[in-house]
């Protein structure tokens, strides 16, 4: 409930204010307790001083394998705990070998103690010192490249480097973990924000444009998996059914025009990306908008050449076709998710009210 206090005056020149007795007392607030006051805008945030070292979480593990116990512990991460207790009546092999695999794809992580029924995993970092803006910045110029080589490896038949932009998707997800660890600590304690320079808005914008960037990735994944597929490639994942492998190599899977055209439509998603990325980053409202507006509007022009590719692909065999298709429309969903970026861009270059 909100309760409302007079602002008094005292010595002639020092405003104070009461404070809930019932927030105090939840808060372990009492005389000569000392707080910290952190003002925002029109908003003064009060918080009782802490005087905790790093936070420390306990999970029961018992009844978690595989996917579960992997996604447990990353919540545990991203919720901000500095210390990560697993226990269970016995840990077994299998889960201990989740453990290590979760710990290795998260930024900061290591095992700091095992037994037999307790694992304990201490993130290294301190939180304080990490930038969203560059773990952000990161994650553009690996999803925007991750975009061209799986485009550049279906054009050109390489599946080494259809396989590399798999693997980078790892570095993507790491990136997005850590930027959601600085979010959610933002909205625990303006303390958060005042240690990375940034108010918790702007931590917002960051956090809603690299969701979108992780899916760029994740499209980009997309297209080298059904790129392995369309050159039967031993490494393919199932995409989709099985797909004849080509005779004459790629330009048998993609003929000229296509080609072409779908270089051109990467070229073009990359781009609503990228502009969409400097608006969200530039300083000068004005400039922000008129960027984010442009991006926004490359959108339809992508949205316009993916129906024209469609209609190259009806000529083609039913089954390749179809990938092809997919392929297609990963691009397609890419410049989407720019413009998704642009709309939360014109948001954060908007007046405050």
């Amino acid at each position: 409930m909100v309760e409302t206090r007079k602002v008094q005056v005292t010595g002639g020149s020092t405003y104070t204010v009461s404070i809930p007795k019932g927030w105090a007392t939840d808060n372990g607030v009492s005389a000569g307790t000392e707080v910290e006051f952190y003002p925002e805008g029109d908003s003064l945030f009060l918080t009782p001083v802490s005087d905790e070292g790093r936070t420390e979480g306990t999970l029961d593990i018992g009844d978690l394998e595989g996917d579960q116990l992997t996604r447990a512990v990353m919540t545990m991460y991203v919720s901000g705990f500095d210390v990560i207790a697993l226990e269970a009546a016995r840990i077994t092999n299998d889960q201990r070998r989740t453990i290590r695999d979760s710990v290795q794809s998260l930024v900061g992580l290591e095992v700091l103690e095992e037994t037999r029924d307790r694992i304990v995993i201490r993130d290294l970092l301190d939180s304080s010192e990490l930038s969203i803006h560059n773990a952000v910045t990161r994650m553009r110029l690996i999803a925007v490249s991750m975009l061209e080589d799986a485009v550049d490896a279906l054009t050109t038949g390489d599946e080494d480097m259809a396989l590399d932009v798999i693997q980078r998707d790892d570095d993507v997800d790491r990136l997005y973990m850590v930027v959601s660890r600085i979010f959610r600590a933002t909205l625990r304690t303006p303390k958060a924000a005042e240690d990375i320079g940034l108010s918790r808005e702007v931590c917002f914008d960051y956090h809603s444009s690299a969701r979108q960037l992780e899916r760029v990735a994740d499209h980009a994944t997309k297209i080298a998996h059904l790129t392995l597929e369309l050159l039967g490639s031993e490494a393919a994942d199932a995409v989709g059914g099985e797909v004849p492998a080509p005779e004459n190599g790629v330009d048998e899977v993609l003929p000229a025009e296509f080609n072409e055209a779908l270089q051109t439509l990467d070229e073009d998603a990359r781009e609503v990306v990228d502009r969409a990325m400097e608006a969200l980053f530039a300083e000068d409202s004005d400039e922000a908008t008129a960027l984010a507006n442009e991006a926004r509007g490359a959108v339809l022009g992508v949205d316009q050449r993916a129906r024209e590719i469609d209609e190259l692909l009806r000529e083609l065999d039913p089954a390749r076709a179809q990938l092809l298709g997919l392929i297609v429309d990963s691009v397609s969903r890419s410049a989407d998710y720019g413009g998704n970026i642009a709309e939360t861009a014109l948001q954060k270059a908007a007046p405050t009210p």
